[in-house]
């Protein structure tokens, strides 16, 4: 469980966070929604300790990570991947050796035991085939699912997701979440996903939070979203289901 409590945040003046209050629950998927440029990347980010706020806590398994040192971070961010748009693979390196590269850095395994883990984590996001090819190689769904399962290798506990399905169809859209939702349960994860696609969040999420002017304006399930008095959120939820 991670918990968010009075996090804020300005960039040359300009506050972007106000005062977030989150609590993201422990074994779901997460997703945090909201208008573009208002900070949703900017609280991932904080989660895993890639920026500083200036003020609040963010709690992850009874510490306050804010106030952490950077090589303490470094410990923390074990248990937290990060996913980044475009998935950030190496493009010298093949599929497989993008997911042995962590194996090698952290953990003191055999040669053969890295690969048969990498030959493991491949199959769970359906990349077996493709261990040999380069990032080049691969269509976009593809390079994410690559990316899934390099961030899989360090173990973590918590997966957090920056719009994993930009620039993809509305068919491997879909697959993508699926694919999530599967790892997720297979691997006992935590999962906070930003997104824009309300109908995706309104199928695979456990929980969606609207993030609106700074704050958490909404938390709930996708039924008490759905529910919601709030003005912004039915415009949000009836402009995107157009």
């Amino acid at each position: 469980m991670i918990v968010i409590k009075g996090l804020r945040k300005s960039f040359n003046g300009f506050e972007v966070l106000k005062g977030v209050d989150l609590t993201i629950p422990e074994n779901c998927i997460t997703f945090i929604m909201g208008q573009s440029g208002t900070g949703k990347s900017v609280l991932l980010k904080h989660i895993v300790g890639l920026i500083k706020p200036d003020a609040g806590e963010i709690w992850f398994e009874n510490q306050d990570i804010t106030k952490l040192s950077e090589k303490e971070l470094q410990k923390v961010r074990r248990n937290i991947g990060f996913l980044f748009q475009e998935g950030a693979l190496f493009d010298s390196m093949t599929v497989g050796e993008n997911v042995a590269f962590p194996l090698k850095e952290h953990f003191k395994l055999s040669a053969k035991e890295i690969n048969s883990q990498v030959e493991e984590l491949l199959d769970a996001v359906g990349l077996l085939a493709s261990k040999d090819k380069f990032p080049s190689e691969l269509s976009g769904g593809m390079k994410k699912r690559a990316a899934l399962a390099r961030t899989l290798a360090l173990k973590p506990k918590v997966i957090l997701f920056d719009e994993p399905t930009t620039g993809l169809d509305p068919i491997l859209q879909v697959s993508i979440l699926q694919l999530i939702k599967d790892i997720k349960e297979k691997y006992q994860l935590t999962c906070a996903i930003i997104s824009h696609d309300v109908a995706l969040a309104l199928k695979f999420a456990d929980y969606i939070a609207f993030l609106h002017q700074g704050i958490i304006l909404k938390f709930g399930t996708p039924d008490e979203i759905k529910q919601a008095e709030e003005e912004f959120i039915q415009n949000f939820l009836r402009s995107a289901l157009l």
